[in-house]
């Protein structure tokens, strides 16, 4: 039932990590995929990837949190497939960790364009596209767990990231009665480039982490993947507005993990090797 065939979809931030993992997926069920990449090696890359598996794809170099990028990104999905059946908002970076108060006006403009701006320039500029397939048409967009807990340290990017889950709410309303469906992926930390868990954790701590997550791994991009063809499939075509958490049950636990002995507990033990716990703030999971 997930067959894309003939449908075209866009991903921005396609050349890497989760955005990467989406388009190759997109195409591998059949489907027309755009990228926008920022990168240039990264575009060369996944556009080689694409049209080495038989996908038609449409790789275009922006930066989407440019309108005039935007809108000739617009432009020629519109050009070259005619219409638009799936967005995929998937752009957003957490930059820098640190107390509130020390973040800059900069920083924060900065993190306001990558995390929520360009979702809304993206999306306005993508509606005609959308609408041109009417209804079965798909925008989902990818915010973080971090959104819906707090953060420690990164105040600024949940705050974004949350938005962008009240943001998608309000426009499936609005949307439905073209039936255009909006939903959210929230993914709590998924090994990328862009966040190398597996870098983050000392090698005397890594045999915690099937204790720190419920599932007992961290993500993987294609977990992300799995969740956006559902979401934009007729597997779906009853739901919108909602968001779903593509966390192996992190959230669900809340501060629950299991402590040596496969017991659950709310308090972290120390040991000989330190914290049963993530390490400290600054490696705390972020997407």
């Amino acid at each position: 039932m997930i067959d894309f065939t003939k449908k075209t979809v866009l991903v921005t931030g396609g050349g890497a990590g989760i955005g990467r993992a989406i388009a190759e997926a997109f195409g591998k069920a059949g489907a027309q995929v755009a990228v926008a990449e920022i990168g240039a090696t990264r575009a060369a890359e996944v556009r080689a990837a694409l049209q080495g598996a038989g996908v038609e794809a449409l790789v275009i170099e922006a930066d989407v949190t440019r309108s005039d990028d935007v809108q000739r990104l617009a432009a020629a999905i519109e050009q070259r497939f005619g219409g638009l059946d799936v967005l995929v908002n998937n752009v957003g970076d957490y930059l820098v960790a640190k107390p509130f108060e020390q973040f800059s006006d900069d920083e924060i403009d900065r993190l306001y364009g990558l995390n929520l701006r360009h979702i809304f320039g993206v999306t306005r500029a993508m509606l005609p596209l959308l609408r041109k397939r009417g209804a079965g048409a798909s925008i989902l967009s990818i915010s973080s767990i971090e959104g819906i807990r707090g953060a420690p340290t990164c105040s600024i990017y949940t705050a974004f990231k949350a938005a962008v889950g009240g943001f998608s709410r309000t426009l499936a309303l609005e949307l439905a009665p073209e039936g255009i469906r909006v939903n959210v992926i929230a993914p709590e930390t998924t090994e990328t480039a862009q966040v190398p868990v597996s870098l983050a954790i000392p090698d005397v701590n890594k045999h915690h982490i099937p204790r720190w997550i419920p599932l007992g791994r961290f993500g993987q991009p294609q977990d992300c993947a799995g969740a956006a063809l559902y979401l934009a499939s007729p597997l779906a075509a009853w739901v919108t507005g909602t968001t779903l958490n593509v966390d192996g049950g992190a959230l669900a636990a809340g501060g629950w993990m299991r402590d040596p002995s496969g017991a659950w507990t709310t308090i972290p033990l120390i040991t000989g090797n330190g914290f049963i716990g993530i390490p400290s703030t600054e490696q705390a999971s972020l997407v």
